[in-house]
């Protein structure tokens, strides 16, 4: 399945019907009179979020969603048929915004929740509402209201507890697939991730959702390299982690390099709670962890933790450092009582 977090749709709701002009004429019936029936209420285009999908990618083959049109009153005080609703099934996290791209008409957070993008049209009276005792035989009725047309755009930003963030190679994806079921494409060369990943760590009897994006690099709020495109799937994390590969030429560089990225993009990104880790340290000897760390817990401002995501070195501590991070109400308890090592030994992939 292919990634798509961004998608243009056009979208309508039906029109109403209109109402009738209609009198009852029978044979032998003394009273006539006026019965033309109203028409029916045109089909709305409502969002919905559903359970199950983590990607836009339907919207790529239909772009267009027209909801049904009420039908028209008739004879003998018949009521037009309501028109059906059109329901566009979302990923939880959609943020739906205007066309200008700027205004956001919902934000979709949670499973189940509803939003009217455009109401149907009402349907029109039919010559039997108009009847009073000065109009006993009125001609007239009531065209439907027209329905509304409308442009959206889609934007999908991931559900996650925590966010990772690094250069490229920063050991990221290393990190996501020793942690959790998730299986990244993890190699030896730079943006071997080009879209975000999901997975459910654990520690302590607690899981939460991690997110991984593709790298960033120098100069990518101004599009180099995949860009800021894909920053928006971590806005909603509680705490981010910020990956420093430990066997780069300057690590402080590539850790300055990422703040600054973080700040160019706006929004109170850069203000999150982040936890600094020097990854790779699997690499290094004792004096040069020392070194590095050092160098940079001054360039930090505040404590550096080091771990090997190959090896799983101070793996667990990184873990629980994102735990403490994340609200009570947040994490979901396991309702088993296996330890995280039971977990990773029965979720490993089966090797003969």
């Amino acid at each position: 399945m292919k990634f798509l977090d961004l998608c243009k749709v056009y979208i309508r709701s039906g029109g109403g019907g209109a109402g009738c002009v209609s009198f009852r004429r029978e044979k032998f019936i003394e009273y006539g009179g006026p019965d033309g029936g109203d028409g029916g209420n045109g089909g709305s285009v409502i969002a919905e979020a559903v359970d199950g999908l983590n990607t836009l990618i339907d919207f790529r083959y239909q772009q267009h969603f027209f909801a049904q049109s009420g039908q028209h009153g008739m004879g003998s005080q018949r009521t037009g048929k309501t028109g059906e609703d059109i329901i566009l099934r979302v990923p939880v996290g959609t943020e739906i915004i205007d066309e200008d791209e700027e205004t956001v008409i919902a934000d979709l957070t949670e499973v189940g929740q509803r939003v009217v993008l455009a109401k149907g049209g009402n349907g029109g009276w039919g010559n039997l509402h108009f009847k009073s005792a000065t109009n006993q035989a009125p001609r007239r009725a009531n065209a439907g209201q027209e329905g509304i047309e409308r442009t959206i755009w889609l934007r999908l930003k991931l559900i996650a507890d925590a966010g990772l963030l690094g250069m490229p190679n920063a050991g990221k994806s290393t990190f996501l697939a020793a942690t959790s079921n998730a299986r990244p494409k993890v190699a030896d060369y730079p943006f071997t991730t080009l879209v975000p990943n999901l997975g459910v760590v654990g520690v302590d009897n607690v899981e939460f959702v991690v997110a991984d994006i593709p790298g960033l690099i120098e100069g990518a709020s101004e599009g180099r390299g995949l860009g800021d495109l894909f920053l928006g799937h971590v806005e909603r994390c509680s705490v981010l982690l910020h990956l420093v590969d430990g066997t780069s030429g300057d690590p402080m560089a590539d850790y300055t390099t990422i703040i600054g990225e973080l700040e160019a993009y706006g929004g109170d990104l850069a203000d999150k709670p982040r936890v600094t880790v020097l990854n790779k340290i699997d690499a290094l000897d004792e004096e040069e962890r020392a070194f590095i760390k050092s160098e940079m817990e001054t360039v930090v401002g505040g404590d550096v933790m080091m771990m090997s995501a190959v090896t799983g070195e101070g793996v667990t501590d990184v873990l629980r450092a994102l735990k403490d991070q994340i609200a009570e109400d947040k994490l979901r308890h396991r309702k088993d009582n296996r330890t995280d090592e039971e977990v990773a030994e029965e979720d490993a992939p089966w090797q003969p």
